[in-house]
């Protein structure tokens, strides 16, 4: 089949480059002159574990494109998928839909013959209505049906989530839409994936619905995380009891400095307008965010208090800036409320990240080094933000020898307290004693 891809971001790319590994003509589109300029020299603009090759062998091959100018791809598409950014747009909170709505305004001028327009972007309940309505304003006579098809994909693995998938979820009434559709995941049939067919806003709140549970997730096993160092207690064990049990599960209950990236932040405060919009407020989601929002600014007085309560000329390393290993994504990362509290208490901060080249433009006033041994040397307390696998096996006695004081923050709990003291260290961690 042959799809077009209008936006080339971490989603539009990767699922492009996933159906066209499906064997499908893929043609990804974007206004950005440099970003295409890149993709077509072979570069990829974000990080993610086997893209690059995944790329290079469909545009090889002749089942992946870059291009400037979708007309023709749109018009000779079968499937036409909307993957553009939808932030939160500044001053209410909601998600911005003008790209999105830019889009279909695009798309509809273009298409010929039926033609399946796929939102692939996480957009709010009744995007899908809206979009319908701006191409039939467009295009009175056009055959095309607008169908839901959220994106479940993890930064860091998101070619696995995309080619082994516990569920894809489509929302459409339209049989021809749902057989393009089939068509477009037949791959996935021989994993035996199941494929929910649900109404189309049905479909845009199962998206939204399930970044708000996850982070739910996340955020009490953080409250679960305070409690037990109040009273002795072990979070990981607790995670552990927990989540054996089959209703809870084991997954998103690691205690840490707060939730960030992409989607979770954006998603829980979309989802919480919405709700308020429709007369139906998610308390719970409201005080997701919150208590998120205010353990990330917490963060900071947990590594002053493991130096006496003054960090005051003191030199803080950090290990780890972006929000979750195996990303670049510096999105609502915690170390972008961390880093700025301690500068303002009048520390200063080296800091290393494997892929987070954006935190130089986005921290001021930090010391970037190159390797983490650059950032214990001389530092007072070494602070662990995001816990990349290289950061899980360091030479301690190095790090040791190299630093002014053997004091380490853990805020992912990488290493065991245990061991840490044998080591002769000061060490603090997440909800362990």
């Amino acid at each position: 089949m042959r799809v077009a891809m209008i936006g080339t971001g971490y989603v539009g790319l990767v699922s492009g480059a996933c159906f066209a590994d499906f064997g499908h003509v893929v043609t990804c589109i974007d206004k950005d002159p440099s970003k295409i300029r890149r993709l077509e020299a072979g570069e990829i603009p974000i990080f993610e574990p086997g893209l690059d090759e995944l790329v290079a062998r469909n545009v090889r091959e002749g089942r992946l494109s870059f291009t400037l100018e979708g007309a023709q791809a749109i018009k000779e598409a079968d499937a036409v998928f909307i993957a553009v950014g939808t932030p939160t747009r500044r001053g209410d909170g909601h998600a911005d839909l003008s790209y999105v709505y830019a889009a279909a305004e695009e798309i509809a001028g273009l298409i010929d013959g039926f033609t399946v327009v796929v939102t692939k972007s996480t957009v709010p309940v009744g995007t899908g209505d809206e979009v319908e309505a701006i191409i039939k304003k467009v295009r009175p006579a056009a055959e095309f049906a607008v169908v839901s098809n959220p994106e479940f994909l993890r930064e860091g693995a998101a070619i696995e989530d995309f080619k082994r998938p516990d569920r894809v979820v489509v929302g459409t009434d339209d049989e021809r839409a749902q057989a393009v559709m089939r068509e477009l995941y037949r791959p996935l049939y021989l994993n035996e994936t199941p494929i929910v067919f649900t109404g189309r806003r049905t479909s845009e709140l199962i998206k939204y619905a399930g970044n708000a549970f996850l982070a739910m997730k996340i955020t009490f096993i953080n409250e679960m995380a305070d409690l037990c160092e109040k009273v002795g207690a072990d979070v990981q064990q607790v995670a552990r009891g927990i989540g054996l049990d089959g209703r809870i599960g084991k997954k998103f209950l690691n205690a840490g400095p707060g939730y960030g990236g992409s989607c979770f932040p954006k998603d829980t405060i979309a989802l919480v307008k919405t709700a308020q919009d429709f007369g139906a407020p998610t308390k719970l989601i409201e005080a997701t965010v919150a208590v998120n929002d205010a353990r990330k600014k917490a963060m900071s007085a947990k590594v002053a208090a493991a130096l006496g309560g003054d960090v005051s000329g003191k030199t803080i390393g950090v290990l780890g800036l972006t929000f979750k290993p195996n990303t670049d994504d510096m999105r609502d990362a915690p170390s972008l409320d961390i880093i700025p509290a301690l500068q303002a208490m009048g520390a200063k901060v080296q800091a290393f990240d494997p892929e987070g080249h954006e935190a130089k433009h986005m921290l001021k006033d930090v010391d970037f080094k190159d390797g983490p041994f650059d950032v214990a040397e001389g530092a007072d307390v070494l602070v662990m933000i995001t816990e990349w696998d290289q950061f899980r096996a360091l030479d301690l006695d190095r790090i040791k020898l190299l630093m002014n004081a053997p004091v380490v923050v853990d805020l992912r709990n990488i290493y065991r307290p245990a061991d840490m003291r044998a080591r002769g260290f000061n060490y603090v961690s997440i909800g362990r004693s």
